[in-house]
């Protein structure tokens, strides 16, 4: 909001000093690249295929229906057929930026609403990207003007053609491109140059950005998108992600700022109504489709606002499109104001739609009629099927949560023959658990219902393996209620949380950094053939200084390695 603030205060449509626009967009251009190339490096294709039975017709049917929402009204205002699509599909789309800070700031970003959100922006993301191959040539029979060679061509030459080149190079990319850059990435490692790795990283992202425009026709963010997905590839993609970030973030302020310079305030007095009308389009229509999309699917409540909130705002694929709309001849220069206005409003909003969830998700819950019509009750992965063995589900480890850490707890346990019961919130990983013969039942752990169908009553012990604690104390008190002899096994993030829980329940609480100190430490121990270490394994790992019950991670912390793997 700053930086768009700035933009406004900087452009030619307010006094004062008046900055070079032509300037600001051509650095933008870079700021644009950047900005693909982060989302690129943090795109994870085994997260995005995990929820892709959600989010692929999921964001499908929604950017559809908001192009069609963004159309009508266009139409009432007298605008041509190609002009409301472009309209539409720039309301569709929300910002990957805006909602990544704000599901890091909410601790959710990991976790399976987190996952199912970035997935379902990804989608958009992928869906715009293609939005740009094919508008152009496209734009003339939409009423626009054609691009390059499309004119001289019919449409379905050019759409094969544009086609064929996008598939070549996605392609050469995923094939040669994830074997070649990665490698490339670790030799200019060995240098040990800190800045000739920066400038490699920075330099690959622009190069392929560049010669994916020139080489196939693929739009700069297309090019910038891939080159960070194949890095991500390397185990390098961490280093790679923190060197570009400073250069990212400058770049990235340009573009926001050169979006401002391009918004005219006046519109909000000229056409108030209008810009409403796109307001309620961005913060009413998208979440209302996605909300109703993801509950139809049969997630938690919790899952389709969270993702609903996601969607409530738009941003830097929406500006790309409207500039292009605007060169192509397609999207009048009132349009652009209109996007620019209702990014600004929805994105000043937003975090106050994401404060409202935890409100509306209680107020829901208190009407009958809503949970008969959509509560998961009637989902048949919410209940366990009757052909469980029932000698399973007595003395059994309670595991919520089945993502990377979850699933290597899970088949630790299985190999040992240990009784075991996943609570996920993911419907995809709760099939096919079921396929594999384990005992598996979908919804939110925080509600009783879900720990009631895993049998937590009988269970010997809950192990909460999700990275999102929030709700962590919901669980432990449904379970201590039903079963008041249960042990608790609890993964967290920070030593303030750590001692909140040890405080409030005699719960085995393990920390990541802290396990890894251990492990490492044990190693080194047990190489240097320390005497004293294979009798007591005992390694302590406390920190000067800091308040007792935050030094230590667990009573596991202490005990020996041999010890502590046992079930």
């Amino acid at each position: 909001m700053g930086y768009l603030a700035a933009g406004i205060i900087l452009g030619p449509h307010t006094p004062g000093f008046v900055a070079d626009v032509v300037l600001a967009q051509q650095l933008a251009e870079i700021g644009v690249m950047l900005l693909m190339f982060g989302i690129g490096l943090h795109f994870s294709l085994d997260d995005l295929l995990s929820v892709r039975r959600l989010v692929l017709p999921g964001a499908a049917i929604q950017i559809a229906v908001a192009t069609a929402l963004g159309a009508a009204v266009t139409s009432l205002w007298g605008w041509s057929l190609g002009a409301g699509i472009v309209f539409g599909l720039t309301l569709s789309v929300a910002s990957t930026v805006v909602v990544i800070r704000q599901l890091e700031s909410l601790g959710l970003l990991q976790s399976v609403n987190g996952h199912i959100a970035t997935g379902w922006l990804v989608v958009q993301d992928i869906a715009m990207v293609l939005v740009l191959v094919l508008l152009p040539p496209l734009a003339a029979s939409l009423g626009g003007s054609a691009a390059g060679h499309a004119a001289e061509r019919g449409i379905v030459t050019t759409l094969a053609i544009t086609l064929g080149q996008v598939a070549i190079f996605v392609a050469l990319m995923l094939v040669i491109g994830r074997r070649v850059f990665p490698w490339f990435l670790w030799q200019v490692a060995r240098t040990g140059s800190r800045e000739l790795f920066t400038l490699c990283v920075i330099a690959t992202a622009v190069g392929i950005a560049f010669g994916s425009a020139e080489l196939f026709g693929v739009s700069f963010a297309l090019g910038a998108f891939f080159a960070g997905m194949v890095m991500g590839e390397s185990e390098l993609s961490q280093r790679a992600a923190e060197q570009s970030l400073p250069l990212r973030d400058a770049f990235s302020v340009l573009f926001f700022v050169s979006v401002g310079m391009l918004f005219d305030p006046l519109i909000l007095i000229r056409q108030p109504l209008d810009v409403l009308t796109v307001v309620a389009i961005i913060i009413l229509g998208n979440p209302l489709a996605a909300f109703l999309i993801v509950l139809i699917a049969r997630y938690p409540l919790n899952t389709a606002l969270t993702v609903a909130a996601s969607l409530a705002q738009i941003g830097e694929f929406s500006f790309i499109l409207s500039g292009l709309g605007l060169t192509l001849g397609l999207l009048p220069a009132e349009g652009q104001q209109l996007i620019l206005a209702g990014s600004i409003i929805s994105i000043a909003l937003n975090p106050l739609v994401f404060q409202a969830v935890e409100p509306l998700q209680a107020w829901l819950r208190r009407s009958p009629a809503f949970a008969r019509a959509f509560e998961s009750s009637t989902d048949p992965l919410a209940e366990l099927p009757l052909t469980v063995d029932q000698n399973l589900l007595t003395r059994q480890v309670v595991l919520v949560g089945y993502g990377r850490v979850g699933s290597r707890i899970g088949a630790a346990l299985k190999a040992r023959g240990v009784k075991l019961v996943v609570a996920d919130e993911n419907r995809e990983v709760v099939d096919q658990l079921r396929r594999q013969g384990v005992a598996a039942v979908f919804g939110d752990a925080s509600e009783p219902v879900v720990l009631v169908q895993a049998h937590i009553g009988r269970a010997s012990m809950l192990v909460i393996a999700i990275p999102d604690t929030f709700h962590v104390r919901r669980m432990m008190e449904t379970a201590r209620a039903l079963n008041p002899e249960i042990r608790f096994v609890i993964r967290s993030h920070n030593e303030v949380e750590a001692a909140l829980l040890r405080k409030e329940s005699p719960a085995a609480v393990f920390l990541g950094e802290h396990e890894l100190a251990l492990g490492m430490t044990q190693h080194v121990l047990a190489q240097l053939s320390v005497p004293g270490q294979s009798d007591s394994g005992a390694v302590d790992l406390s920190v000067a200084g800091q308040p007792a019950g935050a030094a230590a991670a667990s009573e596991t912390a202490v005990r020996p390695s041999a010890e502590r793997s046992r079930p």
